[in-house]
């Protein structure tokens, strides 16, 4: 499609020409959304905050989550331009990159498919790392409870992985978000029992201040930073949703679900974070969960609730390499076979990101290389770059919005390669310590 210079598309309003199949209201969209930044990421947070320090921590995470915040924000409405110039009533994660790019300045417009392919490949790896981790988190959860209540059981986690492969294949098998809405909202519930559980263990006795530092060792910021871009960034998801809802025009703006989401995603990891740093200090692990008692009912219910949550939010986080992939494939395959299609291709997806679990069932590190480096490309990196793409022919006084993306761009590589580093040494160093 031949884009002109001058083509602004403001006549075109892409939200009346949506038809989309089976649409989601508000609420469901909210509780997609905030179950795509809530699971292992917000019981992940207290580690963070013993890597930071605490009031660090409390700083930047509020600072964070601003700027991811703010990069959804710039994304979406950048997406919702590119509709109206190309005259399309919605456009994906990778469509908007490619549009981005083919309306933007003349030199780099060659570029645009290669910007989609990127955009894709980031989306693609994000999530399979999004999934090897609800994998392991599942089953060092499950491994816990095995370990104290059936003696006769000791299996390594890697078997746990394995045996779990089998509900996750059949939980992939949903194809809509409107029915997974459902699951979403029963994951929200079961993962708000745990953080209760988990501040009901938190403030069961007094909590030692005394010993707990204000900022921590700068050596291990970077880890700090990577396990809260995790945590906070749920951007692959965000298409997907505001796309499928019903009212897409109240995913933006103060009062929209975006804004709501954030609120309370910063208010939870905030809160679970400072606390759950005072109460274990240094010993905290990779979930905050596994550091609860495993003879106490509440801490049982609560490691049985997160393993389940996990459990049905994982084909929501699936939904997003499956849209790809059937984009890709469809137009390839004979309508007959597209179903059977569909179900081994999610089969073989699920099994590939469960394998690398099984070769690395390393939660801490996992959530951190996925949040260094592939969250802070697709969350940071590339909307900062697309929204300046687009708007190369307007970019504020004194071109401030470049000057701020600039700034975005800047932070989202320093924490990738930042992250990146400290946490290969942190594998390097596990793997050295197995062998001795």
């Amino acid at each position: 499609m031949e884009i002109k210079d001058n083509s602004t598309g403001q006549d075109y309003n892409p939200f009346e020409h949506r038809n989309v199949k089976k649409p989601n209201s508000d609420i469901r969209s909210l509780a997609n959304l905030i179950k795509a930044s809530l699971g292992s990421g917000l019981l992940a947070i207290p580690l963070a905050f013993a890597n930071s320090g605490w009031a660090l921590g409390i700083v930047c995470t509020v600072v964070i989550a601003f700027i991811c915040c703010h990069c959804v924000y710039i994304f979406v409405e950048t997406s919702h331009g590119c509709c109206r110039v190309v005259r399309k009533p919605l456009l994906g994660y990778a469509e908007t990159c490619k549009v981005a790019f083919e309306v933007g300045p003349k030199q780099i417009r060659p570029y645009a498919k290669w910007a989609s392919i990127f955009a894709e490949f980031s989306l693609v790896f994000t999530y399979v790392g999004v999934c090897c981790i609800f994998t392991v988190l599942i089953a060092d959860s499950v491994k816990q409870i095995f370990d104290r209540y059936v003696t006769t059981v000791d299996l390594p986690v890697e078997y746990y992985c394995l045996i779990l492969l089998v509900p996750l294949c059949l939980m992939c098998q949903i194809r809509y978000l409107k029915w997974l809405a459902p699951f979403s909202l029963l994951a929200n519930i079961l993962l708000v029992a745990t953080f209760a559980i988990c501040l009901y263990y938190i403030f069961k006795d007094e909590i030692n201040f005394a010993d707990k530092k204000l900022v921590g060792d700068g050596a291990r910021f970077p880890v700090f930073l990577s396990t809260v871009i995790f945590a906070m960034e749920g951007m692959g998801v965000v298409m997907p949703v505001e796309n499928s809802m019903k009212k897409p025009q109240h995913f933006l703006g103060c009062r929209g679900v975006l804004v709501i989401a954030m609120t309370l995603i910063m208010i939870l990891y905030t809160t679970l974070g400072l606390f759950g740093y005072f109460r274990y200090g240094d010993a905290l692990r990779g979930s905050i969960t596994l550091n609860l008692p495993i003879d106490d009912w509440p801490a049982i219910c609560a490691k049985v609730f997160i393993a389940l949550s996990i459990l049905f939010t994982y084909p929501l986080h699936f939904y997003v390499v499956l849209d790809i992939f059937t984009k890709y494939t469809e137009p390839h395959i004979k309508e007959n076979y597209r179903s059977i299609t569909q179900v081994v291709a999610r089969i073989a997806v699920v099994c590939f990101s469960g394998g690398i679990g099984i070769a690395l069932p390393m939660l801490e590190q996992i959530i951190n290389i996925v949040g260094a480096f592939f969250y802070s490309i697709l969350g940071l990196i590339i909307p900062g770059i697309i929204e300046t793409v687009f708007r190369w022919e307007n970019l504020g006084k004194y071109n401030w919005i470049l000057w701020k993306n600039i700034l975005i761009v800047i932070f989202g590589l320093g924490s990738l390669v930042s992250g990146c580093t400290v946490t290969v040494f942190d594998i390097i160093e596990k793997f050295n310590s197995k062998m001795e």
